[in-house]
């Protein structure tokens, strides 16, 4: 039974285009068949703690000596691994804040990513999510475009391609829209043109996407 893991970290849970295109992926992941199942986590609804303890960036054969992390804590470590290993495809809606990824994603980020468990370390292929996909929805309030002066600002997507593509091993795919402050804005009108172009190619390109990785 292929199984999508959601995930979702937008703050707005009325008007947000990262969790408006991660449905447009679920909804047609789901019309694939009873058999495509969705395993959901709303980071911001439902918020991860972050590490309790630093020892919790290490699997336990690698912690410093007399590291006692909280068990409870190792537990939900476990469990996220547990939920990611156990997808076949991983769908990330992460919209951009402050040029970064939402505090919510990144306690994800630091529990599943785990050296020798989830991430190689010294030679060791541990690696268990190596090629599978990974598809990023990220929505952007401003626009980034090369040659412009806020190209580079994005340190949200080169960030979960980092994670998720170099260390985890995972095939990143990426679906982008951008100027989504425009409708709050002072902007000019092909700002806003551009948004609404933007968002319906990338409802299209999500359920695309999930056709054809189903």
């Amino acid at each position: 039974m292929p199984n999508l893991l959601h995930l979702d970290s937008s703050a707005d849970l009325g008007a947000s285009r990262s969790r408006a295109i991660t449905a447009a992926f679920a909804a047609a992941w789901r019309s694939l068949g009873d058999d495509h199942t969705v395993t959901r986590r709303d980071l911001h609804a439902d918020p991860l703690p972050h590490l309790a303890d630093a020892a919790l960036h290490w699997p336990p054969r690698l912690r410093p000596a007399g590291s006692s992390p909280d068990p409870a804590a190792e537990a939900l470590q476990q469990e996220l691994i547990a939920e990611l290993v156990a997808s076949d495809v991983v769908l990330v809606g992460a919209p951009l804040y402050n040029y970064t990824v939402p505090s919510t994603l990144k306690a994800w980020i630091d529990n599943v990513h785990l050296p020798s468990v989830t991430a190689p370390l010294d030679g060791d292929d541990q690696q268990p999510m190596a090629g599978r996909p990974a598809v990023v929805v990220t929505s952007r309030g401003g626009a980034y475009d090369a040659g412009t002066p806020t190209a580079g600002w994005d340190h949200a997507v080169p960030v979960l391609q980092q994670v998720l593509g170099g260390a985890l091993g995972m095939a990143v795919e990426v679906i982008t829209t951008d100027l989504t402050l425009s409708e709050l804005l002072a902007m000019p009108a092909e700002a806003r043109e551009r948004s609404e172009q933007e968002l319906a190619s990338a409802l299209t390109a999500a359920g695309d996407a999930a056709r054809r990785l189903g």
